[in-house]
């Protein structure tokens, strides 16, 4: 069927509207012209392109060179946001500061929304001047926009063409343009809110598959973080952690730049930390004002959303998401979707543990049989291996059989005495682990020494249980689980070498601590996976350290060296 001429449908206007009763002679003629405007307010769905075209209309119906719309904020005492028609963008960018609404004609508008017509503003008391670079304006028209009966802000219509003043006419017609405008923009509004359900659900669908991928705990994280930052239109995603002292640590950031705040604690006297680890979101408008918070990290942000990450009364941490100073307040619509992602995040977190628990009990379920069938049947074998030998050596009357028989029997018991260690440490748990920086590294070292097959060899440099504290020694940890990890799954290595030197000094003066681990592997291949090398970066960043990597161990400097140091 083809379209209808837009000639054909204007004249069929023109005819209806001379049987109208009422109107004046001019306002009929001017009804078709009100209907294609209105038309074409009514076209589109997206809200910014909807406030751009309600201008334009306005200025054409109006016979107006100028044309804005202030947008009131959501507490109602001023303009969130200003938008113009017919002011170029070398003007705007000479004025600077687009109109708050605090003050003058404009704000006296938005405390009194009701149509305005002036012959000269300048001349109005609520007149406030103009700013530098201001065209020249003098004849003005403001008509309030209505949505769904509240005030959404101030449609402004200046300077009238011919140098004539804006008539009843013109008024007329704006305010019935202004009641359509109301309509399109509630659609807008509604066409925006469900495009933002829509990708605040498939934000929590993407954190969701990759706290449950079964992916490193901190890429998850990251996941988290990236994804509330991208759905917030944030300056950053973070992701805060509870800590033993009843704090909140920074364990993952998105940014456009690198951050300095991972690690950072914000300690429980925060009046914000007590409130969010009791399940309480928290709102700002401002954080760098704000007294609630205590963290050197505030100042650099203006709106804040602080959300608990709490599923099934747990409380496992915070998400933030703060915007740039200056930048517009997050709307009651962008709380509720953050707070609902916020606990889907949550709950795929505890999922993600629950699945993590569910793979480390069968862990040790299996070093449990493992730890028996070493100490039931191979120490058994080795051991009756051993008597026999003895007994071989004992009948033997050549002495160098003897001899070497005796060194394999010595061989034999060193063996023996191996694996009841890798018994030992199939058998503890972690819990048991004594709180010495020296005994942890040597746990992880036994630990590791049974998926190697060999145990790594090792050294301490320095006093390394005092000089080292436990934000240190805890990372440090970390990084040296890191590692080995890394040379067991990726390396190939039959020699690792670990070294603890607490007596490394930084070039900036600062004494500091060191973690080495070298291998003999087949080292880091060109475009390889290095997010576990990430991880160490960000670790030893955040205490305002470095991690790199170097030669290993093997001929020619084959395999790899991982460095990780931080101050003390």
């Amino acid at each position: 069927m083809p379209e209808p001429d837009p000639k054909d449908s204007l004249e069929a206007a023109t005819q209806a509207t001379r049987s109208l009763q009422g109107l004046s002679t001019e306002l009929t003629a001017r009804v078709p012209q009100l209907l294609e405007a209105m038309r074409s307010v009514g076209t589109g769905l997206e809200l910014h392109s909807t406030l751009d075209r309600i201008c334009e209309t306005a200025a054409e119906l109006a016979r107006a060179r100028y044309a804005a719309i202030g947008v009131v904020d959501t507490k109602g005492k001023g303009l969130s946001d200003f938008l113009t028609y017919g002011v170029s963008e070398a003007v705007e960018a000479e004025i600077g500061h687009r109109p708050d609404g605090q003050r003058g004609l404009l704000g006296a508008l938005i405390h009194d929304p009701a149509p305005v017509r002036l012959a000269d503003l300048t001349a109005d008391p609520r007149f406030a001047g103009f700013p530098a670079g201001h065209p020249p304006m003098r004849t003005f028209l403001g008509v309030p926009i209505r949505v769904q009966g509240e005030i959404f802000g101030n449609l402004y219509l200046a300077e009238k063409e011919g140098g004539g003043e804006f008539n009843d006419y013109d008024l007329h017609m704006v305010r019935v343009l202004a009641t359509e405008a109301g309509i399109a923009i509630g659609n807008a509004r509604l066409y925006e809110a469900a495009r933002q359900r829509e990708r605040w659900i498939d934000g929590s669908v993407a954190v969701t598959t990759a706290l449950l991928s079964g992916g490193d705990a901190d890429d998850a994280l990251a996941v988290v973080a990236e994804q509330a930052r991208h759905l917030a239109a944030s300056a950053a995603g973070i992701v805060l952690l509870p800590t033993e002292e009843g704090g909140l640590e920074i364990v993952a950031v998105s940014a456009d730049s690198p951050s300095a705040s991972l690690g950072v604690i914000i300690g429980p006297e925060s009046p914000v930390v007590a409130k969010l680890l009791a399940g309480e979101a928290v709102f700002m408008d401002d954080s760098a004002t704000e007294s609630r918070v205590i963290s050197r990290l505030a100042h650099q942000f203006g709106p804040t959303m602080l959300l608990p990450l709490h599923s099934g009364g747990r409380v496992l941490g915070a998400l933030a998401t703060p915007r740039a100073r200056g930048d517009r307040p997050f709307t009651e619509t962008e709380r509720t979707l953050a707070t609902q992602f916020a606990s889907q995040a949550a709950l795929a977190l505890m999922m993600a543990e629950a699945q993590r628990d569910r793979e480390r009990l069968a862990v040790y379920e299996d070093r449990d049989r493992i730890a028996r069938d070493l100490h039931d049947l191979v120490i058994q074998r080795l051991f009756a291996t051993g008597m026999m030998l003895e007994s071989a050596q004992r009948g033997s009357v050549v002495p160098e059989v003897q001899t070497g028989v005796g060194r394999a029997v010595d061989e034999l018991d060193v063996t023996i005495q191996e694996i009841r260690t890798a018994i030992f440490a199939l058998q503890q748990e972690p819990v048991e682990a004594p709180s010495g920086l020296r005994t942890r590294v040597l746990r992880e070292i036994n630990m590791a020494a049974v998926p190697l097959g060999f145990k790594p060899s090792h050294r301490f440099l320095g006093p390394v249980d005092s000089l080292v504290g436990e934000l240190t020694g805890k990372n440090l940890i970390a990084a040296l689980r890191e590692a080995l990890s890394n040379a067991f799954r990726h390396a190939e290595a039959s020699l690792i070498d670990v070294v603890v030197d607490a007596t490394v000094t930084l070039p900036d003066g600062r004494d500091a601590v060191r973690l080495s681990v070298a291998d003999d592997g087949v080292g880091i291949p060109e475009g390889g996976r290095r997010s576990g090398l990430r991880n160490l970066a960000r670790r030893a960043e955040s205490l305002g350290g470095s991690s790199w990597f170097g030669p290993g161990l093997g001929e020619g400097g084959g395999g790899t060296t991982v460095v990780w140091e931080a101050p003390l």
